[in-house]
C-alpha cells in the first residue's frame, strides 16, 4: 500500500515495477509450459495462424490501408468538421471522433485504436477524448459479428439481429455515458481551433486542403507508406493473436484456468446461467473467437442465454484484442485500466441489453423459418479468404455509410432535446 504523503511519481514507479514482475512471471509460466508441451503449443499457434490469415487479414488490412490514406489526403479532417455539430452535443467528442466511430464499428478492432492514436498524435484529440473514442470504437466487425459468431459458430442468421443490436447500441450508450465526466477537454479543443471561412461545407473543405498541405507526401510515397506501416501492423496483430492462442491453449492443458473454470461455473446458476458456459467465459476473457466457439457449443442451453454470453465476449474483446490496443496506444499517454474497466461495463451492458431486445424481436427461439435455415446450413463454418476479401470491397463501405448516416440522425435527436431543453428552462419573457 502506497502512503498517504507518497508522491505520484513514486506510485507510478512502484506500479510499473508490480506490472512488470507480474507480466514477467507470466511470460515465464507460459514457456515453462509450452517447453513442456510442445505439440499442443504447436498446434494452438497453427490455429491462431488460421484465424489470423482466413479471418483477421481480409478483414483489417484493407482498412489499415485505407485509414493512412484517409488521413494524408485531409478526407478525415473533411469529415470532422461535417460531423462536428453532431458529435459535440452526443458525445462531447469533435467531428473528427465522428469518423473514428463509423470506421470503428464498420472495421472492427482495432482499428478505432490506429486512428485514434494517429488523432493524438496529430493532437486533434486530448488523452480523454482519446480513452473514451477507444473505449467506445473497440467493437466487433459486422462481417465477422454475422459471418463467423451468427452464422458460422451458432448457425442461425436469425441471432444477427439482436447481437448486433445490443453490441453496437451498448458501444453508443456507453459513448454517451461517457460525455458526463470531465469537461476541460472542450476548453483545450476549443482554444485550438482556426478560423475557417463560413458555411459548413466550405470549411470541410478548407479543412481538408490544409491537412493535405501539412502533410505533403506525394501520392506514390503515401501509399508506399500506407503499405508498410499496414504489413507491420497486421504482423503485430497476428502474432498477439497466435501468442495468446496458444497461452490459452497451454494454460487450459495445464490446468491453470481450472480454478477459474470452476468459480466461474459455481457464480453462474446464481444469474441464472447454466454452469456450462463457464469454458465460455474462460475462452472469451482471453481470445474472442475461441469464447464465442464455446459460447455457441452447447445446443442444450437455450440460445437466448448463449447469445447473451456472446454478447459479453464480443464487448469485452479478450485480452488478445487488449494487447492490440495497447501497442497500439502505447505512444499516446494512453492508460489501460480505464479501458478494461469500460470493456466490461459494455460487455455487461451488452449481455443485458440482449435479454431486453430478445422479447420485442423474437416470440420463441423457433423464430427462424425453414428457408433461413436451409440457407445457413448451406453457408461454410467460417469466413474464409474470399467471403472477407468481398465483404472489404462491396458491404463495409455500405455499412460506413450507413454508420455516418446513424451519427447523424442521433446527433440531430440530440441538438433537437437540446434545444427543446433550452427552450422548456429559459421561456421566452412575455410582452
Amino acid at each position: 500500500m502506497v502512503p498517504s504523503g507518497a508522491s505520484p511519481e513514486r506510485a507510478s514507479s512502484r506500479f510499473a515495477l508490480a506490472s512488470a514482475l507480474v507480466i514477467g512471471g507470466a511470460a515465464l509460466l507460459i514457456g515453462g509450459l509450452a517447453l513442456g508441451d510442445g505439440a499442443s503449443a504447436l498446434n494452438a499457434s497453427l490455429r491462431g495462424v488460421a484465424v489470423w490469415w482466413e479471418v483477421l487479414f481480409p478483414a483489417l488490412f484493407p482498412f489499415f490501408v485505407l485509414s493512412e490514406l484517409l488521413l494524408g489526403f485531409g478526407i478525415v479532417h473533411f469529415m470532422g468538421t461535417l460531423l462536428d455539430p453532431f458529435m459535440r452535443p452526443l458525445f462531447r467528442l469533435p467531428g473528427v471522433g465522428g469518423f473514428i466511430v463509423s470506421m470503428g464499428f464498420v472495421s472492427g478492432y482495432p482499428v478505432g485504436a490506429r486512428l485514434t492514436s494517429r488523432l493524438m498524435e496529430q493532437k486533434l484529440v486530448t488523452r480523454d477524448q482519446g480513452e473514451r473514442l477507444v473505449a467506445m470504437t473497440t467493437t466487433s466487425d459486422p462481417i465477422f459479428l454475422i459471418g463467423a459468431v451468427c452464422i458460422g459458430f451458432f448457425g442461425h442468421l436469425q441471432t444477427a439481429p439482436v447481437l448486433a443490436a445490443a453490441h453496437y447500441s451498448g458501444a453508443l450508450l456507453l459513448g454517451v455515458a461517457s460525455r458526463f465526466g470531465r469537461r476541460r477537454d472542450a476548453v483545450e479543443i476549443s482554444a485550438r481551433k482556426e478560423a475557417a471561412p463560413p458555411g459548413r461545407w466550405r470549411a470541410a473543405f478548407s479543412a481538408m486542403h490544409r491537412a493535405r498541405i501539412e502533410d505533403g507526401r506525394p501520392l506514390g510515397v503515401l501509399l508506399q507508406q500506407a503499405l508498410q506501416s499496414s504489413l507491420s501492423l497486421m504482423m503485430i496483430v497476428g502474432g498477439l493473436v497466435v501468442f495468446f492462442s496458444a497461452a490459452l491453449d497451454l494454460l487450459v492443458n495445464g490446468g491453470m484456468l481450472t480454478p477459474l473454470r470452476q468459480l466461474a461455473a459455481q457464480l453462474l446458476p446464481w444469474f441464472g446461467l447454466s454452469p456450462h458456459l463457464s469454458e465460455a467465459y474462460m475462452h472469451g476473457a482471453f481470445e474472442v473467437t475461441l469464447g464465442n466457439k464455446a459460447a455457441a457449443a452447447d445446443p442444450a442451453i437455450p440460445l437466448v442465454d448463449r447469445v447473451a454470453v456472446a454478447a459479453f465476449v464480443l464487448s469485452w474483446a479478450g485480452f488478445s484484442v487488449h494487447a492490440q490496443v495497447a501497442g497500439l496506444m502505447s505512444g499516446t499517454g494512453w492508460r489501460y485500466l480505464p479501458f478494461a474497466r469500460m470493456r466490461f461495463l459494455h460487455g455487461l451492458l451488452a449481455m443485458l441489453l440482449v435479454y431486453a431486445f430478445w422479447p420485442l424481436l423474437y416470440r420463441g427461439e423457433a423464430a427462424a423459418t425453414s428457408a433461413i435455415l436451409a440457407w445457413t446450413n448451406g453457408v461454410p463454418d467460417t469466413a474464409g479468404v474470399p467471403f472477407g476479401w468481398a465483404a472489404a470491397v462491396v458491404w463495409l463501405p455500405i455499412l460506413l455509410v450507413l454508420a455516418i448516416v446513424m451519427i447523424v440522425a442521433a446527433g440531430s435527436i440530440a441538438i433537437g432535446l437540446r434545444y427543446g431543453w433550452s427552450r422548456f428552462v429559459s421561456p421566452r419573457p412575455k410582452d
